[in-house]
């Protein structure tokens, strides 16, 4: 559980570092045997690219630099709970455990939105999903989400 607090506060950092950035508070981090093997962080608006949420993008940065499609080995901590389209991706590569910060629906009720569970809809309807761990550090995860979105 320990570990679990230290990467979700790395991927707390990389939230903040991507608002500084000009994107979207979201951060990502991958770990494998303990250590952190690729980090990344929301980039919607540097890279003008729309789908480059902090989990896919770190997904597709990994797979480029280590050759790894596979990732049942691996866990993803993620400060805010995935969307469908990166929980997809978590399916096609058979990651093996996600642990979230924020939930979706935290997010949600931040912006004055009906919120759903995505990663457990998708995770739900697949025959591969990750191991799941919410709500590590949610209450700093909040309060990064909060002070961009409530601006």
């Amino acid at each position: 559980m320990e570990l679990d607090h230290q990467f979700m506060a790395e991927a707390v950092r990389l939230a903040k570092a991507a608002v500084a950035h000009g994107n979207e508070p979201f951060g990502a981090v991958l770990v494998k045997d303990g250590k952190i093997v690729c980090t990344n962080e929301n980039q919607i608006y540097t890279r003008h690219d729309l789908t480059y949420h902090a989990e896919l993008g770190l997904i597709r940065k990994f797979a480029e630099e280590s050759g790894i499609t596979d990732l049942s080995d691996y866990t993803l901590y993620s400060s805010c709970e995935p969307c469908f389209m990166c929980s997809g991706a978590m399916v096609w590569t058979k990651l093996g455990r996600l642990v979230y910060g924020a939930s979706s629906i935290d997010l949600c009720n931040l912006i004055g939105e009906q919120g759903c569970a995505c990663s457990e809809m998708v995770f739900a309807h697949s025959y591969l999903k990750p191991k799941v761990t919410a709500g590590v550090l949610k209450e700093e995860c909040i309060a990064v989400l909060k002070a961009y979105f409530q601006k």
